[in-house]
């Protein structure tokens, strides 16, 4: 373990998802503690995207912007929204240049799959259609996020390709949770890592499926055929149960002809990115910025 990181894992709650809507309390009370970035550099408007349900989302807009990113929250589905992304949505977008178009997507238990993903190819496909009201392209626009929203990103992308939707520049995927059978080697061994571990990986896929069959597009290592994808940019965490779940998509997009950036961050762990004064995390915020920069500018 990173000793930066290690110095802080007594301070971390040990959250489980047994009940997810408490758990969801404690994050929103948790997620203040990550600092914001100055935001004088942009404008940050609430907007809503109409669809079936409407879908709330926070707009970051840099000045001089030329592209987007369509950005999922982490919270392993049960948890998080556009209050807790506030400091990751302005962190992005002064990082990379990027329009960030943080998603308020529904939430299980009480909204299972595919209610995140609904909300999040809605959001694709009206960036897409506004992007002169919003300032960019319509050809550089990316989708990423954070744990499970990266994996909702990754279904996006799949579902984008399949239905003929918006052309996707860049799929910007952090530590994603890709696959509900849980049987890698770090899925399968890591039961008390930080933050994130076997069991509450578990938890968080049986409250997003409930007694539904996995499908590719709520678990995207499901998918046959990765072919005709999107550019990825992977990263993963060295102690993180999605660790070995995220090389082996890595390893499977480059085989399927798809251009791959993997970086796998030694001495952190699931979401230890949070911890801004380590300077691992500051590299690693610092290259999440820097893919999405050269994605959108290419």
């Amino acid at each position: 373990m990173d000793p930066e990181l290690e110095a802080f894992i007594p301070l971390f709650p040990r959250a489980d998802l047994t009940d997810p809507v408490a758990e969801r309390k404690k994050f929103a009370e948790l997620a203040p503690a990550v600092p914001t970035p100055d935001t004088a550099g942009m404008e940050i408007e609430d907007r809503t995207v109409p669809a079936d349900p409407d879908v709330r989302v926070r707009i970051h807009r840099p000045h001089l912007a030329r592209g987007a990113i369509v950005w999922l929250h982490g919270g392993g589905c049960v948890m998080g929204d556009l209050e807790t992304e506030r400091p990751w949505g302005a962190r992005v977008a002064e990082s990379s240049g990027a329009v960030v178009i943080s998603v308020g997507y529904r939430l299980a238990p009480e909204h299972r799959f595919p209610a995140a993903l609904d909300n999040a190819h809605a959001v694709l496909t009206w960036t897409a259609e506004h992007a002169a009201e919003l300032g960019i392209a319509p050809k550089r626009i990316a989708v990423g996020g954070h744990s499970a929203g990266a994996g909702i990103a990754a279904a996006v992308a799949l579902r984008a390709r399949n239905e003929q939707g918006p052309p996707i520049r860049l799929q910007l995927l952090n530590q994603p949770g890709l696959d509900d059978r849980q049987e890698t080697w770090s899925a399968r061994n890591f039961t008390a890592t930080p933050w994130f571990n076997h069991d509450k990986a578990t938890a968080a896929w049986r409250h997003c499926l409930g007694s539904t069959s996995a499908s590719p597009y709520a678990a995207p290592a499901r998918a046959d055929d990765l072919s005709g994808l999107p550019a990825a940019s992977i990263a993963t965490a060295e102690f993180c149960p999605n660790r070995d779940e995220d090389i082996v998509y890595a390893l499977r997009l480059l085989q399927a002809g798809v251009s791959v950036e993997l970086h796998q961050w030694p001495g952190t762990f699931h979401g230890s990115q949070a911890i801004l004064s380590a300077e691992v995390s500051q590299r690693q915020i610092a290259e999440l910025g820097a893919v999405l920069r050269r994605a959108l500018a290419e």
